[in-house]
């Protein structure tokens, strides 16, 4: 049980906003003398009216003003700052495409001229046509912030449905446009969060998920329950949308849609937190009062829907496969599962059913190797690649001919190509045109071994003939969660980073999905030490084999990969120079009582378990900050209106961060007004922001 103690004696850090010698000191942050009592444990948390919605407080929003003022000027006085940002802004000003995709015979892609804020989607006739805008969200908003989301194509390529997010808030209105004529409907579908659009085959309408609308003032904080599913007919109010599915006595479930190609079906993949372990629940759409029936009864294994042939649905599945595999079930006789494709020694991460082939991306030392099978689970022929890199894209339907992919790497920038499905043959569509030259840099993979034995992979990317004397500027970027694998992708940023004479180091930490489900249990809940483990030794590794040095080691991480940094910041201080935790999950305790926090339970566990409270507690980066104690450098990052991971998170720990800290270098946190978690951040903002942190990093890692 839980009990809450609330002392409210009000107490401030005295901090003066100019520098005493070479130690800087910070604009006051009030404390409070708040304890909680988790399992017979006394918790201090003395920041706690920094989770309240800067929308809402007073409070809130003059700290975050004067937190700005005080980093803006510290950034803004690196001279390197200017070149560094006039050189991103080079590099970023080239022309960025999308995958393709078909619809009727319409083909759709995004394009980006270059610093546009948000990308265009482009429609045309045929791949040799002329390309037409269809939206441009850069019209949505001056500064760039109402972003384009998701979209989904309706079967014959009339409609294309879209969401409009709004300061990169997770909740999204979905709108409607009419592809001919350009003509935006009048429908609005709002409270929309975490679900596409899934138009039904005589594009009349389409199925979605949706909340109910939050009470006023809590829509970016409130824990988000009771999705239900409901059918919307173009050109109606969203009042009269059709009531298809909904689970009352389930309020945390939350439902993901598909249309079966055929049309007959609606396939409703029910999830309840971010494990990929899903139930099945099937409706006939023949039938318009059938009632959705049960196929997978239960969350022990991942059910990812595919296809189907009649009552035949094919899915990928980890039943009896850790690594994964396909298998047909019928859906009349649900019990009885038939192996189509078994698992082999790399991990399957993704299963396309295009041209009446299996299309299956598995994951070869986290780099990419793509199949093709019959349906009857014959081997066709592999993909080939120009060398380490990821591919993606490979969607479609089972009359297509052809399919689009993309493919690129640390140092080579996307290239858009067309696979034809009868030959084999790829063929460029379109290649980056970046102003670098990729031949100066070398991607090359490594395996060190963490604190337990495992052996981890890790790439390395740096310019060709860099000695190995420890005198490199180091970036280890990492995210060991939620079986998101990180594969060797393209980035302008790190392009940046790499020309000022910088190396990349990306580690595949447990936790992700790179081997599969084991390597990603083994980095969860009372496992999660692990991903830590990996991430310290990966900075071990660097150091002995004299790539860099600890005084010139930079690490960095995002959401989960922030809470990667905040926990080994705080438990290894003395081995980086610098650290960059982005948007991150600092408090472990409290993480399950806001917006999307509760799906985390999964991989995190939850506070409300004794055992698991022990280990959260043992590594929370807010609750981990020790009196008296030499942090590095460090640039905190979040946004005013981020409603996946709620700021309050990386306000607290930036609080209690310069309230401790008793070494030299700064402790700052910078955080970005009207953006949230990072979708949607307009092409600006993005430059600015990778620019405080390649400044930063020059400064404290003594680059200049």
């Amino acid at each position: 049980m839980r009990a809450c103690v609330c002392l409210f004696a009000t107490v401030c850090i005295g901090l003066g906003i100019v520098a005493a010698g070479d130690r800087m000191t910070y604009s006051s942050t009030k404390k409070n003398n708040h304890l909680d009592q988790l399992h017979g444990i006394e918790v201090s948390d003395p920041y706690r009216w920094l989770e309240e919605d800067v929308r809402e407080s007073k409070d809130v929003a003059e700290w975050v003003v004067a937190k700005n003022q005080e980093t803006s000027a510290y950034l803004e006085s690196i001279p390197q700052r200017e070149a560094i940002k006039e050189r991103l802004t080079e590099l970023w000003n080239y022309e960025k495409y999308g995958v393709p995709s078909k619809a009727g015979s319409r083909y759709f892609f995004s394009k980006n001229d270059g610093l546009q804020n948000q990308s265009v989607l482009y429609t045309m006739d045929s791949l040799n046509g002329v390309p037409a805008v269809l939206i441009d969200p850069n019209a949505w908003s001056k500064d760039g912030t109402v972003a384009l989301g998701a979209i989904s194509l309706s079967d014959d390529g009339r409609y294309v449905a879209y969401s409009v997010a709004d300061a990169g808030s997770d909740w999204n209105t979905w709108r409607i446009i009419e592809v001919e004529t350009g003509r935006v409907l009048p429908d609005e579908i709002k409270w929309v969060k975490f679900s596409g659009a899934a138009w039904t085959a005589d594009s009349k309408g389409f199925f979605y998920g949706s909340y109910d609308k939050p009470p006023a003032g809590a829509a970016f904080q409130k824990t988000n329950l009771n999705q239900k599913v409901f059918y919307h007919q173009i050109e109606t109010d969203q009042s009269q949308d059709v009531l298809v599915y909904k689970r009352p006595d389930e309020p945390t479930w939350g439902f993901g849609l598909s249309v079966s190609e055929d049309g007959r079906y609606l396939v409703i993949t029910i999830w309840k937190g971010t494990d990929n372990k899903y139930r099945i629940v099937v409706k006939d759409l023949t039938e318009p009062h059938g009632i959705p029936f049960d196929v997978i009864e239960n969350f022990d294994h991942e059910y990812s829907f595919i296809g189907n042939d009649e009552t035949t649905f094919y899915f990928l599945t980890d039943l009896e496969a850790p690594r994964k595999r396909i298998v047909a079930i019928d859906i009349t006789v649900p019990s009885v599962i038939r192996e189509v494709i078994p698992q082999t020694d790399e991990t399957l991460i993704h299963a396309d059913l295009v041209g009446n082939q299996f299309i299956l991306t598995h994951l070869k030392d986290a780099k990419t190797q793509v199949t093709l099978y019959t349906v009857a689970g014959k081997y066709v022929r592999e993909v080939s690649f120009p060398g380490i890199g990821a591919a993606t894209g490979f969607g479609g339907k089972r009359t297509d001919t052809e399919t689009f992919y993309s493919f690129s790497s640390f140092a080579t920038p996307p290239s858009i190509f067309r696979y034809d499905l009868l030959t084999g043959e790829s063929t460029l569509l379109r290649q980056a045109k970046v102003k670098f030259n990729p031949d100066d840099f070398t991607v090359e993979q490594v395996f060190y071994t963490s604190k337990d034995g495992t052996k981890v992979p890790m790439f390395l990317t740096g310019k060709k003939g860099m000695k190995r004397d420890g005198t490199h500027p180091t970036l280890l970027y990492g995210y060991g969660g939620f079986s998101v694998s990180l594969t060797p992708s393209f980035s302008i940023a790190r392009i940046a980073w790499l020309e000022m004479g910088g190396i990349l180091a990306i580690p595949n930490l447990r936790g992700g999905g790179e081997y599969g489900e084991q390597w990603h249990k083994a980095g969860t809940k009372l496992k999660k030490q692990n991903v830590f483990d990996d991430f310290i030794a990966a900075a071990e590794w660097l150091i002995a084999h004299k790539y860099t040095v600890s005084s010139k080691l930079a690490i960095q991480g995002g959401s989960n990969g922030g809470l990667l940094v905040g926990a080994c910041m705080t438990q290894r201080p003395d081995l980086y120079g610098a650290c960059l935790p982005a948007v991150g999950v600092m408090d472990m305790l409290r993480f399950h009582q806001f917006t999307a926090g509760r799906f985390w339970v999964d991989d995190y566990g939850s506070a409300e378990n004794p055992d698991e409270f022990q280990a959260l507690y043992a590594y929370s980066p807010y609750h981990n900050i020790r009196p008296n104690t030499n942090y590095p450098a460090t640039l905190i990052t979040t946004a005013d209106t981020d409603d996946r991971v709620v700021p309050g998170h990386s306000f607290k720990f930036a609080a209690r961060l310069q309230e401790h800290h008793t070494g030299t270098a700064p402790t700052l946190i910078r955080i970005e007004t009207r953006a949230g978690h990072g979708a949607g951040k307009p092409t600006g903002k993005v430059i600015e922001e990778t620019a405080d942190l390649w400044a930063f990093l020059v400064k404290n890692l003594h680059m200049e």
